[in-house]
């Protein structure tokens, strides 16, 4: 990940969505303060060493009561040992990728954090199954729908919890959201409008079509893709997608640099949302409106300093900015799983969301491709 990226990240970062959330508080949805001290923590192996396991994942889990950092999974063993000795991790639980089978006989490792390039994904999920462990697996799940299908059928089989890592599902900003709508504060929703994207620099795997399986949409528009579907409730019934190359600098030879799509709902709810990897000026954001007023979180994707504002008739407006400094989303994340194991309950945002969402992907790309709408 280049630096443009990672400071873009950082302000205006990656979004994601809660499906199926009633009208429940943050506090009370996500119960991040009420697990016992005495409980036993979740014992997380990270799988890859890039910006964001090292960057925030890790981080996360050491400020956590509920789950803890146990053993890691590189390509380079110097980069391994050096983070081993920061979080106090024995050098005997560093494996690489041709020993990666034998976390199997480690007892220390109750899940993995899959942080590899999206190509990856399926064949290192199946593997931790197979190895006996839990998955917590970056997004998107994977490039194919064939692979989400092949990932969540291993987990079963194992009989391991597999959860995609869509942080924003559990951070308070967007449970505060869903909430607020889901009471009819806006009234009934018509429109809905979301962006996100940055300007990407050359040499990036993401550039690479058959590493990444596609371009920004995959990257960082799969989170206006979810806000739109949490914020509605209901999954979407067709979509209209375009796509451009604007700068032909070989950049963009296998994938896409801009693409705009919208969405229908079944209750007639639309969507429009963009995102590139050429603009500066996308911004993070995601708006609801609806026949009494609206409803925006802007900055909504960052991995800190989330804003909600929001205006109705009748009703005094909100302007609440957080106060959630990173990096707890991605504690709420990895110790949302570790309850569901200790708890033996299913993630909120299982291996079937991370399909759903790939199934969308395929059906906006044929819309490009096609010039045409295309039902889901």
């Amino acid at each position: 990940m280049n630096s443009s990226r990672r400071s873009f990240l950082k302000r205006a970062g990656l979004g994601a969505a809660a499906l199926r959330l009633g009208p429940v508080s943050a506090a009370a949805d996500l119960g991040i303060e009420q697990q016992s001290s005495s409980q036993r923590r979740i014992g997380y192996c990270i799988v890859g060493l890039g910006r964001i396991s090292m960057g925030q994942f890790m981080p996360g889990v050491r400020i956590s009561q509920r789950s803890r950092l146990t053993a890691l999974v590189s390509g380079h063993r110097d980069k391994a040992e050096k983070m081993a000795d920061q979080y106090g991790i024995p050098r005997r639980n560093i494996y690489s990728y041709d020993n990666y089978d034998e976390i199997a006989h480690n007892s220390e490792i109750d899940a993995v954090y899959i942080a590899l390039p999206n190509s990856m994904h399926a064949e290192y999920t199946i593997r931790a199954a197979q190895a006996g462990k839990h998955v917590l697996c970056e997004k998107p799940m994977a490039t194919s729908v064939a692979d989400c299908e092949r990932m969540i059928e291993a987990c079963r089989q194992a009989k391991r919890k597999l959860m995609i890592a869509y942080r924003c599902q559990y951070e308070p900003t967007h449970l505060h959201a869903i909430h607020l709508l889901r009471q009819g504060y806006a009234g009934r929703l018509e429109m809905l409008d979301s962006s996100l994207g940055f300007n990407i620099a050359a040499g990036e795997w993401r550039l690479n079509k058959k590493m990444a399986g596609g371009g920004p949409l995959v990257d960082v528009g799969i989170y206006s893709l979810q806000a739109c579907r949490y914020l509605t409730g209901e999954e979407p019934v067709e979509v209209s997608a375009t796509w451009s190359v604007i700068d032909h600098d070989g950049r963009f030879n296998e994938v896409e640099e801009n693409l705009a799509w919208t969405m229908r709902f079944p209750s007639g709810v639309l969507a429009s949302c963009w995102t590139t990897y050429g603009s500066n000026g996308s911004g993070s954001f995601c708006r609801a409106m609806g026949s009494r007023g609206w409803l925006e979180i802007n900055p909504a994707f960052s991995y800190e300093g989330l804003h909600l504002r929001a205006d109705t008739q009748g009703e005094p407006p909100i302007d609440q900015p957080a106060d959630d400094p990173a990096p707890r989303q991605f504690m709420r994340e990895a110790d949302h799983l570790a309850e569901c194991i200790l708890e033996d309950r299913e993630p909120k945002t299982p291996g079937e969301e991370g399909l759903r969402d790939q199934k969308l992907i395929e059906a906006i790309y044929r819309s490009c491709q096609e010039d045409r709408p295309v039902k889901v």
